[in-house]
């Protein structure tokens, strides 16, 4: 099966922020007071669900709505050196060109994905930003609405067990990468619909040669 309408992540989906990510994320424990990692224990964190994190840091789960705006706006000052991953400008303008619809749906704030972006931004028809931790079926859903696509014809790609969660519960396929935040194993014990080992295999998920 080949899907019309694209939803993806953007944060180790489609770039590399994984040095933004945990300077963001020490710089929000030492404001807010849960533990800072060092680069070994983040990696230990990449087995673990969102769940599973947040009870390792330590985190009031009534602070995370304070702990993620401190870190979009950390991580906005960085956004100009955000690269995205080798081939994924190239993929979203060959979908583009298919005239297959693409959203971004990201936690992360618009202003600083369209700063990463630069002209490729122009290639996405819809950027859900801002999204809640555990708030992302949601934004799903109005990617859904917009695309005028049935569900069933749309495939949502990321590199988290949330983005695979979102995805079940906005009734859309979910697609896993094997070079984000989560370790490629544990992702793949979760079933996605779809595993991509490598950017180039994207494509022809969407029926793109």
């Amino acid at each position: 099966m080949t899907y019309d309408f694209a939803i993806f992540d953007f944060d180790g989906t489609l770039a590399d922020t994984a040095a933004s990510f945990m300077a963001a994320c020490n710089a929000a424990a030492r404001r807010y007071g849960f533990r800072e990692l060092s680069v070994d224990e983040f990696q230990s964190l990449r087995t673990m669900g969102s769940r599973e994190i947040i009870a390792q840091l330590g985190v009031p789960m009534w602070k995370l709505p304070q702990i993620a705006a401190f870190m979009r706006r950390a991580m906005a000052t960085e956004a100009a050196s955000v690269r995205l991953f080798p081939g994924a400008a190239e993929l979203l303008a060959r979908l583009k060109a298919a005239g297959v619809g693409i959203a971004i749906v990201s936690s992360n704030a618009e202003e600083s994905i369209r700063a990463a972006l630069g002209e490729t931004a122009a290639m996405v028809d819809l950027f859900e930003c801002g999204a809640a931790l555990f708030g992302k079926a949601q934004h799903f859903r109005t990617a859904i609405r917009h695309s005028g696509f049935d569900a069933s014809r749309i495939l949502a790609i990321g590199d988290e067990a949330r983005d695979i969660e979102a995805a079940r519960k906005a009734g859309v396929a979910a697609g896993a990468v094997a070079w984000g935040y989560a370790d490629p194993v544990f992702l793949k014990g979760l079933g996605p619909d779809r595993f991509f080992s490598q950017m180039d295999e994207i494509a022809p998920a969407f029926g793109v040669a």
